[in-house]
């Protein structure tokens, strides 16, 4: 039993070594001083209607102190701030057989994200209801509709 214990506590020491730790880090870390693109935008589910999109390309760098910068597609720079809220929000809601209503809770991670561009006095506001790490140099922002979802996937 002893070697067993002492070959699980290496395996995982091993693995752990071995790879990034970005999956311990709060996702507010995760997102500072690094430049993620906008690489691809889905739209999921009916509905929804055609609701205008601000941002559909471009480099954001996002600063420990709430600021960014973004540059669009064609090259204008903006500047700006962002933020990111965490909160519970009930989620897939059922009543039991004694009436009762029992609801599962997920953890969420809202990103608000507003740029300026003072040359042309320009700005532009987004509010991702979700934002998800789906690996270290990735992660999906989301925008839900109604009955749509509208995907955002960047990486760094």
């Amino acid at each position: 039993m002893k070697k067993l214990y002492l070959f699980f506590f290496s395996f995982i020491f091993i693995i752990l070594s071995g790879c990034s730790k970005d999956f311990l880090k709060p996702y507010e870390d995760r997102l500072e001083g690094s430049t993620w693109r906008l690489v691809d935008i889905d739209k999921r589910g009916i509905g929804g209607g055609s609701m205008p999109i601000t941002f559909r390309d471009g480099e954001f760098s996002f600063f420990d102190n709430g600021e960014l910068r973004y540059t669009d597609g064609a090259g204008n720079v903006y500047n700006g701030s962002w933020n990111m809220r965490k909160y519970w929000m009930r989620d897939r809601c059922y009543i039991d057989e004694n009436g009762y209503e029992d609801c599962d809770e997920k953890r969420v991670r809202s990103l608000s994200i507003t740029a300026v561009d003072f040359s042309s006095q320009r700005v532009l506001n987004e509010f991702f209801d979700d934002i998800v790490f789906t690996g270290t140099n990735r992660f999906k922002a989301f925008i839900y509709t109604g009955f749509a979802t509208y995907v955002f996937r960047f990486r760094r």
